[in-house]
């Protein structure tokens, strides 16, 4: 009987599983939807147990029983950068904080900037400090939460917290850790014990691990919870981004993820580190390799807003924005309903729908969204481009390449083909990889995923000055939007 692999990821709004054989080919998929909580405005958190762990078991208690063959190895993904500060016994002593979505520690980055240097956090851990770092969010914990800081034994996320559950080992990946600036040197791939000691004093920091080796196995307790067999090896875990990257065979330098789902996120593999201050660069997936990363606060997130704001369905919507010409009849939308990411790292940056008329309707809103996100997704490529990345392959994942409409755009706005693999069910296919690689397989990534169609772009001039004027829109209005942020947060205290 074959070997087969199971992979699972725990994503911002549901989670997905699937087994795999060692050739990538599906056997069964599972998937689950949660909600984040946001308690007040600029906190967005999940509960590790009941959403983290609760989506695990349903899924592994749905996809075990499915396996005709011996189960040879699991990989778990999540969402990340997070911050779940858990006792010695590894219990969640709060809810986890989430990415760069949670803007929070806004002070804490400010701090930690002067006190270490913009121009050293560069050089040494390669990305400047923002919402996505989880330094700050650790300090902004210390500060405001003391008695949960002190409780404090383990620095957790949602891949580490699963592979901790499952096998007892205190483990995180490279990747990960190298995005818990500013306590990971780059150029050392291991802890910035010095720093780290400062930013997070008196904890243990994790081991380390690649997302390719196996971190435990199984454990007899576990294994009653699960369903899954004791002793089963389980690889170190993610980021769900770098394994949905993986998923497409995203491992060569050129090649660039974009991922379409509740925000937009780019990968792409890089020879040698290129720090960037409007970028992230990371340790990879693969041993020893490096990428940079962008990522926008919301994109799917500001669809569904609208979507439930105007009413109807995503399918007759997108029928509407097709039929409504590029431009959306005068629209331009700034996507930064959540803050932003990259490139200009403003969590008090605020969304903006300009040109509105009593003569527009949903259909020219929502196609102005797509078009607003793919701006988004052209700046963070030019500033690639900057830092010294030459995008050769685009590949495109996620649930928003179905449909098609969004990806056109994309490629309309970017001037860039991209490729839609057969399988778009996402990070947990790039888990079962990583199962794979780990327990010995010989993998190909790229004929794991092969591409489907490929998306050429169509009236790339039409949206030329559209773009011109989005790149302007924002310096423009920055005043105004860090003012009504600042009224926002002064309305929230109490």
């Amino acid at each position: 009987m074959a070997d087969l692999f199971l992979g699972i990821d725990i994503g911002t709004s549901g989670s997905k599983g699937v087994l795999v054989t060692g050739q990538g080919r599906v056997l069964a998929r599972a998937g689950r939807e949660h909600r984040t909580a946001t308690p007040h405005p600029g906190w967005v958190e999940q509960d590790a147990d009941a959403v983290w762990w609760a989506d695990f078991l349903a899924l592994a208690r749905e996809l075990v029983p499915a396996a005709e063959g011996r189960l040879a190895g699991l990989a778990v993904s999540g969402i990340g950068p997070c911050l779940l500060p858990a006792d010695a016994a590894g219990r969640p002593l709060r809810p986890g904080i989430l990415y760069g979505v949670d803007t929070r520690a806004g002070a804490e980055i400010a701090e930690l900037t002067e006190e270490f240097g913009a121009d050293e956090i560069l050089r040494r851990g390669g990305t400047p400090l923002s919402s996505q770092a989880v330094g700050p969010k650790i300090r902004w914990l210390a500060r405001h939460e003391p008695a949960v800081y002190e409780r404090t034994e383990m620095l957790l996320m949602a891949s580490s917290y699963l592979v901790h559950r499952l096998t007892g080992r205190y483990v995180l990946d490279h990747h990960s850790a190298s995005q818990c600036d500013p306590m990971y040197d780059q150029n050392e791939l291991g802890w910035a014990a010095d720093w780290a000691g400062r930013v997070a004093p008196g904890l243990t920091l994790p081991e380390l691990a690649w997302p390719t080796e196996v971190a435990g196995t199984v454990t007899a307790a576990a294994a009653r919870e699960t369903g899954l067999p004791q002793g089963l090896p389980v690889t170190a875990g993610t980021v769900d981004a770098w394994a949905e990257a993986t998923s497409v065979g995203v491992r060569e330098p050129g090649d660039v993820m974009v991922m379409y789902g509740t925000t937009m996120f780019l990968v792409q593999v890089l020879e040698s580190p290129t720090p960037h201050p409007g970028l992230w660069t990371t340790s990879g997936v693969f041993p020893g390799t490096r990428s940079l990363a962008a990522g926008m606060a919301t994109s799917g997130a500001v669809t569904d807003w609208l979507r439930r704001l105007v009413g109807g369905e995503f399918a007759t919507l997108v029928e509407q924005a097709a039929a409504v010409p590029a431009g959306s009849r005068g629209l331009l939308l700034l996507p930064y309903f959540a803050g932003e990411r990259t490139p200009i790292f403003d969590p008090d940056a605020r969304g903006m729908i300009a040109g509105l008329t009593l003569e527009h309707g949903r259909a020219e809103l929502y196609r102005a969204a797509l078009e607003g996100i793919a701006y988004g997704v052209r700046h963070n490529l030019e500033v690639m481009r900057e830092a010294g990345g030459r995008p050769s392959r685009l590949v495109a994942v996620g649930g928003g390449t179905q449909g098609g409409l969004w990806t056109q755009i994309v490629s309309d706005v970017t001037g860039a083909e991209q490729q839609v693999p057969a399988e778009t069910v996402g990070a947990c296919l790039g888990d079962a990889l990583l199962a794979a690689v780990a327990t010995g397989v010989d993998v190909d990534p790229v004929a794991w995923n092969p591409a489907d169609h490929t998306v050429v772009p169509d009236q790339t001039a039409r949206y030329e000055e559209y773009y011109r004027h989005y790149r302007a829109l924002y310096p423009a209005t920055a005043d105004v939007a860090h003012f009504l942020a600042a009224e926002q947060h002064a309305a929230d205290r109490p």
